[in-house]
């Protein structure tokens, strides 16, 4: 997890008997609130959390009550703005002047920075692969065409290819796209200038100031 600064951590305590939670002025404004305008209470808590998440988190908060645990939790929450954030709570047991627990203590730390970058990564690499798909099956539909072969050994090519030469499989499959795209405009199409464009589509890849 990427470091959080102190400006985006703040302390909560809740206490299992009377279900009463006490925030700190930054937990209060992570959840929308001018500091000293809430009381939080359980219900209160809960309905600030993610619809997703609300059951996962209520389950936990009913199972400390009764086994007198320490809440730990990474989940979002929506402010009363409608704001969605990702906190994680990091809590322990704490006690009374006798030694018995009555509830637990701990931080709210906003991850929402790191969780949306972490997200933004996710998706941009969901949109490469899909991309590298997109290349890759064009080019496995144009060598099920050329050769009548079907899908597996049409892949196994590209891979034997690509293995051979030492160039990624995508990059490949672009360029022998390119090139059987270019083949199929000719005067004279024929599967020979097909077998020419696979065969040396590497060539092109490897030309000084080419894709690597």
């Amino acid at each position: 997890m990427a470091a959080v600064s102190p400006e985006r951590m703040g302390w909560f305590r809740f206490y299992f008997d009377d279900q009463r939670w006490e925030w700190s002025d930054y937990v209060q404004r992570l959840h929308g609130y001018q500091p000293g305008t809430v009381s939080p209470t359980t219900e209160l808590v809960l309905s600030h959390k993610h619809p997703d998440d609300r059951d996962q988190v209520a389950a936990t908060i009913d199972d400390i009550t009764h086994t007198r645990g320490a809440l730990s939790s990474r989940h979002r929450i929506i402010d009363a703005h409608g704001i969605v954030r990702w906190v994680i709570m990091i809590g322990d047991q704490f006690l009374d002047e006798h030694g018995a627990v009555i509830g637990t203590h701990g931080f709210y730390l906003d991850v929402t920075p790191a969780e949306r970058a972490r997200q933004d990564l996710v998706t941009a690499r969901v949109d490469e692969i899909a991309d590298n798909r997109a290349a890759i099956e064009q080019v496995k539909g144009m060598l099920m065409l050329v050769y009548d072969v079907d899908a597996e050994i049409a892949f196994g090519v590209l891979k034997w290819l690509s293995q051979e030469h030492n160039i990624k499989l995508r990059l490949l499959a672009e360029q022998i796209g390119t090139d059987l795209r270019t083949a199929a405009t000719g005067a004279i199409v024929g599967k020979i200038r097909f077998d020419q464009a696979l065969m040396t589509a590497h060539q092109r890849l490897l030309r000084p100031g080419g894709p690597t």
